[in-house]
This record gives structure tokens, sequence and C-alpha cells, in this order.
């Protein structure tokens, strides 16, 4: 309670101090950029926060935690004119009050990994209207007397949390994503699906409480934000919203030891029998067995394209344990003891990275993996694709050139099919049996080279049609997609508009998601090409 007062506190005394200075400044003539420096630096002695377009400051902060170059480098997109780096969410109340007294649009980063570029940068905008707030420096764990919840400041990433969950308390985890540099603010208020999400849901399914700062500069917790809010925020994304700056999260139970293994087959080793058969039974399995299909094309000797397929698996529990129920619920991965490894659920969030054996510390490594660009799709499928079906899938990605793609299945079912649609905003639950992700990485930084790859994994998304969900065609948010609302870039868009892509993400959820979003951000200042707009009145009564 104490903490919360201090905010509180802290936010009436930032209203009043800026209500004076609005007031003396307002007809004022200096540009945005000039202006929003003074409101910010008056409120709050910080001018060193600020890194502003053209200096060398500048471009080593935007360049941090950038994880997809092509926006870096693409004519459609601009950049922010000044990018604040919050110390404290003082700080970030003070960027919202005074980019919104001075005209300026706001974006937010907490690792860097959207997949559209959206929290540093914006189509077909201009530099000079927007700002971003980059909330990394945000990253204070803290736990309970009895380690069964924290609070984490939203700039901390996957790995951070992990490792401060579980370094003195092994049996303690959190349910998240796999990779470790993802900023915990975007991927919990996008759903978050990982390996714990069959047997404890979604890591917003595990939010107790968060403090977001509105469009008017407070910050508000459960209690003062509403359940309405908090609803929209563990799932439907904070970028509409408001900024998250810290969440309080339920911890998971795990056991000392887990189980990890990587099985991988070609098509000569009957791959396309095995995915068939993983499809009926992974998302049927106990709950403390996590398999995922990682499928690709390779070439097999010295010409013969294929398909490589990896079961990427971890078992809570023995390799004992893990073998009898392999043996039991599928017999037909012919999975043995020399497969398996035991490890500690720490260690197995560094295997599923691709980092066996390295120190744990490596997941408090916040620098990007990869310096190169990237595109991503996905889809849900709610009914066994048949061996027909895959070998055409596998045929359509060994035609590939040199599109390196990755296909990766993930389960669901468990605990997913336990919890209503509407009981968060996230709403991809029963019926669902796995979620599929399109990923392609490249490293060349010409504008033909990024086109040939967008186009073909375009045709890719069009080919897999007949497989995947309909009515709508379901996407998964965290893996985020311009493509699905071409019509919005650079724009405000309309709730009317938006439903092209908002029904895919949030699925009935999105016109309640519209409504909340128009009683708290009604001016829609809190916005990119993908965050939900709210419904105004004319098109509440026609929707």
């Amino acid at each position: 309670m104490a903490f919360t007062i201090r905010y509180e506190q802290k936010s009436m005394i930032l209203s009043v101090f800026l209500f004076s200075w609005l007031i003396v400044s307002s007809s004022s003539t200096q540009p945005q950029e000039s202006a929003f420096t003074q409101c910010f630096t008056n409120v709050t002695q910080s001018p060193n926060l600020l890194a502003f377009s053209g200096t060398s400051s500048y471009k080593t902060i935007l360049l941090s935690s950038v994880q997809n170059q092509r926006f870096l480098f693409s004519q459609e997109t601009s950049k922010p004119a000044i990018i604040v780096s919050a110390g404290d969410e003082s700080h970030v109340q003070a960027a919202v009050i005074c980019a919104r007294a001075t005209g300026l649009q706001i974006r937010v980063r907490s690792g860097g990994h959207d997949y559209e570029g959206q929290s540093y940068s914006t189509f077909g905008g201009n530099a000079s209207f927007f700002l971003t707030v980059d909330i990394s420096g945000l990253r204070s764990i803290s736990f309970d007397s009895g380690h069964n919840s924290a609070w984490v400041q939203a700039g901390a990433t996957l790995g951070e949390l992990y490792y401060a969950v579980a370094k003195d308390h092994p049996t303690k985890a959190f349910p998240a994503g796999i990779c470790p540099t993802v900023g915990v603010g975007g991927h919990v208020c996008g759903g978050g699906i990982g390996t714990l999400t069959r047997k404890f849901g979604t890591a917003a399914d595990n939010v107790l409480d968060a403090r977001i700062v509105d469009y008017t500069g407070r910050l508000l917790d459960r209690s003062t934000m509403g359940e309405d809010l908090f609803w929209a925020v563990r799932g439907g994304g904070s970028s509409g919203f408001g900024i998250l700056v810290a969440f309080k999260v339920q911890l998971a139970n795990v056991p000392p030891v887990v189980t990890v293994f990587n099985v991988g087959r070609s098509l000569r080793q009957n791959a396309t029998k095995l995915v068939a058969r993983w499809q009926e039974v992974a998302p049927k399995l106990d709950v403390n067995l996590f398999i995922r299909v990682v499928a690709q094309a390779s070439t097999e000797g010295d010409r013969n394209r294929t398909i490589k397929v990896t079961f990427n698996s971890y078992y809570l529990g023995r390799r004992e344990q893990l073998l009898a129920e392999a043996k039991q619920s599928f017999p037909e991965l012919g999975l043995t003891a020399a497969d398996c490894t035991e490890m500690t659920w720490l260690e197995s969030t560094l295997f599923f990275n691709g980092e066996q054996g390295k120190p744990l510390e490596a997941l408090l490594d916040r620098k990007p993996e990869f310096n190169s660009s990237f595109k991503a799709k996905s889809d849900f499928v709610k009914n066994p694709i048949s061996e027909t079906g895959l070998e055409k899938i596998w045929t359509f990605l060994m035609e590939a050139k040199d599109e390196p793609l990755v296909l990766i299945l993930e389960p669901l079912g468990g605990m997913m099919n336990e919890i209503a649609e509407d009981a968060i905003a996230f709403p991809h639950r029963m019926g669902n049996l796995y979620n599929i992700q399109y990923f392609m990485r490249w490293f060349e930084r010409d504008e033909a080279t990024t086109q040939k790859h967008l186009e073909w994994m375009r045709s890719l998304y069009a080919f897999m049609t007949p497989y995947v969900s309909s009515n709508p065609r379901a996407a998964y948010y965290n893996y985020k997609d311009i493509d699905l609302g071409r019509n919005t870039k650079g724009k405000k868009t309309t709730y009317s508009a938006a439903k092209v892509w908002g029904v895919k993400y949030f699925k009935d959820n999105f016109r309640r998601l519209a409504l909340v979003k128009a009683k708290v951000d009604p001016e829609n200042f809190f916005s990119n090409e993908l965050s939900v707009p709210p419904i105004h009145a004319s098109e509440h009564a026609l929707n």
C-alpha cells in the first residue's frame, strides 16, 4: 500500500506542476521538439534522459535493442525524433504528459522484439511527430515473503525474470515465452505463450496486478484502473491503452529436475507420419509434457532437398517418468534414454534458446541476438492436417530457392482448454490444437532482397489458407503482422477499418477492447498501426 500511495502522490505533484507549466507556455511558438524538451526537463530535471535524432547517443540507444533491422533501412518508415530513456516510472508520466501537451505521438519499447518495429518506427509518418519512450531501464524485480508472486517492471527481459525467480528458488518459475531477450512489457500484454502454457496458461493469465500510465499521465494500479482496463491489458496489448510499467505475477511450482530432448527426423525417417501423429497427441498429452515441432527445408547429402523436423521438448519430471509417458502416449517417436538430458528448470530456458551449456548468467545478456532482418506470420490450427496436406506444405517449402523459413508448431490444450475465451483479452482457447509461427530471417540489407522475402512469405501464408482456422483466420498478437492491416499504415485507424485485423487477433473480444479504449483513451493518443482503436458512437450503433 505504501508503494502505491507514494506513486499517487508523485503523480499528483507532477500533474499540478505541468498544468502550471502549460498555462505559462501555451502561447509559445517553439517547435514541438523544443517544447517537449523544455517541459520534460522542467519536470524531471533530467535532460540527460533525452536523445535527439542525429546525435551519437541517439544512434547508440536506438540500436541497443533493435531485433528487426529491416525497419532501420526501409524507405517506408521513419524514426523517432526523440528517445526518452526512462529511469523511473515518473519519467514515463512526464513523457506522456509533455508529449500530449506538445502534440507529439508516442511509442514504447521494452525489449525491442516487436515484430513490425512499431516501438521505434512508424509507417509513412514524420519523425518530428513521434518519440519513443524506452523503458528498458525499468527492470527491478521483487518477491513476496513466500516467493509465490513477484512485482516485475516492464523493462525487464524474460531472461532476467527467469533468472531472478529461479536462481535462489529453483522450484519456482514463470510461464512465459522462450526467447530470453524479449521484454516483459510487450510479451505479457500480448498474451505470452511458452513451454509452461499447457499447464499454467499464458503469461497474461498469471498477472495479478499491474501499474499503467494512462493518457493523462496518472499512474494507476488494478484498484484504480478498474477491472475493464485490467482485463484489456492482459492479452490486448498495451500500446493502445497506456504504458504498462510493472506487473505483479503469480509464480508457478516446478520440480527440482526437468528433462529435455531434441529428436530430429527427415522425410526418409517418416517425419511426415510423425508430425501427423503429433497433431493428434500433443494437445492431449499430460500437461507436464510439452513437445513442439520445428520444421524447415534443408539439403540432405550433396543435393537432395528434404524437410528436417525437430521434436523439441521438455518434461516436468525425471527421465524415467518421461520415457514411461512417451512410450504410452507417443511411442511412434521412439524416444530413448540417450535422447534425454536432466537439468533444472532454469537451465532448460537456455536449452530452448539453443544455448545449452552456457552459464546461467547468459540469461541476463540483453544484446540483440542477431544483426538481421526478419518477417513472421502466425496461424492457429483446429483440425489436424492430413499427411497429404503436410506433403504439399513440405513441397512448397522445398521449392523455395533461398528463403530460410522455419515453421514452429506449438501445442495447446491442457489449461488452455480450461480458461474461457473472454476471461482476459487473449482469446485463443478451447478448440485450437496448436499455433504455427512462420519465421524467416535474412542478413542482406538491400530493398530487393527484403521485398523478395516478404512476397514469398505472403505466398506461403496464402498457400496455408485451407489448413488453418477460418471465420476468422486467427493470429497471435505477439507475432504482429502489418500485412493484416496494410490499409492502415501510417494512419490512426477507425474501429470499422481495424476489424479486418482486430478479429483475427482478438476474435469476439475485439469489440469489448474497443469499448474499453474509448473509455480510457478517447482521443486515441496511444496508437500505432496495430493498436486497438476506440469505438465511437456512430460505429457503436452500426457494429
